[in-house]
């Protein structure tokens, strides 16, 4: 999981709107304006094309998401179904 973790990190700063080298991996990313809508778009399918994910809508929620370490998390459980 640390190398896809670190590929999740690599894709938010090089996706994030202003300063990405402020995101930590508990920053909140949608919340502090670093990714809107549309980012979430490209975030889900980058994770689909990375990683084979297809979430169900039940996971497409602000828990799951709202930082590198909640995407991470998520995926993590993902995959270990």
């Amino acid at each position: 999981m640390k190398d896809a973790k670190e590929k999740i990190r690599n894709f938010v700063h090089e996706n994030a709107h202003g300063e990405s080298e402020k995101i930590k991996d508990d920053v909140l990313i949608f919340r502090e304006g670093f990714f809107d809508s549309m980012g979430f778009l490209t975030l889900i399918g980058f994770l689909e094309e990375e990683f084979d994910l297809v979430p169900s809508d039940d996971d497409l929620v602000d828990e799951n998401f709202e930082s590198i370490n909640a995407i991470s998390n998520y995926l993590g459980k993902y995959l270990a179904k």
